[in-house]
């Protein structure tokens, strides 16, 4: 035979059962071995496909999670934005009533002050009245070398009075 002169296979009794013990052993592991087999593979496919979709909903899960926690935040954040909104407000608020508050002190006591200085110029003009009548009443004795009656001297008196206030003074 052409096969058995290269060597590699001879066909003999040995041949025959080898043949015979391989298709039993294949009938064999067909019968038994390989439902087993493609039952474990089959069970180990659909424990796959199971967690391949447990880990999809755990997955859209977690980016719904992801979306209500960035809503969240971005409420907090307006909410944040609100209260310090508010607070400027309040503050400005507060200014200007501060400042309306020192506004109205200050010309309160602007207008104190003015009444104030108004009634010591009064006083003051009255003082000074007072020493320019007694004054005219020395000089005009001094120079008419008499004394006056009332009449006259409130006449000169309030001719001297006149003359310094219009700032003529001698005439």
């Amino acid at each position: 035979m052409f096969l058995s002169d290269a060597g590699l296979l001879e066909i003999n009794g040995t041949f025959w059962i080898e043949l015979a013990a391989f298709l039993l052993m294949m009938w064999i592991l067909s019968r038994y071995a390989y439902p087993r087999i493609i039952a474990a593979a089959e069970t180990r496919q659909k424990m796959i496909a199971a967690e391949l979709e447990a880990a999809e909903k755990a997955r859209a899960e977690a980016e719904q999670r992801l979306a209500e926690a960035r809503t969240r935040a971005d409420e907090a954040r307006e909410t944040a934005q609100e209260i310090v909104s508010g607070a400027n407000r309040s503050a400005e608020q507060l200014r200007r009533e501060m400042r309306e508050k020192a506004e109205g002190e200050a010309r309160r006591l602007t207008e104190a002050a003015r009444k104030e200085i108004e009634a010591e110029r009064e006083k003051a003009i009255q003082s000074v009245r007072a020493e320019v009548a007694g004054m005219v009443v020395i000089a005009t004795e001094k120079v008419i070398g008499e004394s006056l009656d009332a009449k006259q001297h409130q006449r000169l008196i309030d001719k001297a009075i006149q003359e310094v206030a219009s700032g003529d003074g001698g005439g």
